[in-house]
């Protein structure tokens, strides 16, 4: 995977957590906080969105994470974010580590 297919991936992920945050009212955020302490929907309907929500939200902030360790060592190799910029305006390929 590399920094391009990252930033696809967390575009793709935000508009289907937005799907979710238009239909049910709260940001997903909100939602993950009370779904991973156990709460669940009382109508059996939502439950399958919701296990999909939080599954996003999940691959989420595991896509972010990768996007921050990324960019930490591309600067610490001593890009900065121009030459990061510059790179993938070219739509050269940086690898994640």
């Amino acid at each position: 995977m590399d920094l391009q297919e990252i930033m696809a991936d967390i575009h793709a992920i935000n508009e289907d957590l937005e799907a979710y945050e238009r239909k049910y009212g709260v940001l997903s955020e909100t939602f993950y906080e009370s779904y991973i302490s156990g709460e669940e929907p009382k109508d059996d309907v939502w439950v399958l969105d919701w296990a999909d929500w939080a599954g996003a939200y999940k691959l989420l902030l595991r896509r972010r994470e990768q996007y921050r360790h990324t960019i930490q060592i591309l600067r610490e190799e001593s890009q900065t974010l121009i030459d990061i910029i510059e790179r993938t305006v070219r739509h050269e390929s940086i690898s994640v580590a």
